[in-house]
């Protein structure tokens, strides 16, 4: 059975379209890999969390801030589907690059 992600978000803070636009991402993303993915609006101001079969897997609150979705698909890729590269999401800096002055 495939894993479903719950993006649960704050509807007074306004976040439903940052979930629908995460949630978008993930399943373009993983469209082989998941289940499917849920929008709950949260019972708890300002709570915003992204839960993988029920663990949260990031927490605004605790992380302090919001994921980048390059992050959020790196944390998901590698509890679903390990193997799975993310192309120019997965490329780190080039560290032979002359630095800017």
């Amino acid at each position: 059975m495939k894993p479903d992600i719950t993006i649960s978000y704050c509807p007074k803070c306004g976040w439903l379209l940052r979930a629908a636009y995460m949630a978008q991402e993930l399943l373009t993303t993983f469209e082989e890999d998941l289940g499917g993915i849920t929008l709950r609006p949260a019972a708890i101001n300002g709570s915003y969390q992204i839960l993988l079969d029920g663990e949260v897997i990031f927490d605004r609150k605790r992380e302090g801030r919001f994921p980048e979705i390059k992050e959020l698909k790196q944390i998901v890729r590698d509890r679903v589907n390990p193997g799975k590269s993310l192309g120019h999401a997965d490329r780190k800096p080039d560290d032979s690059a002359p630095a800017q002055p």
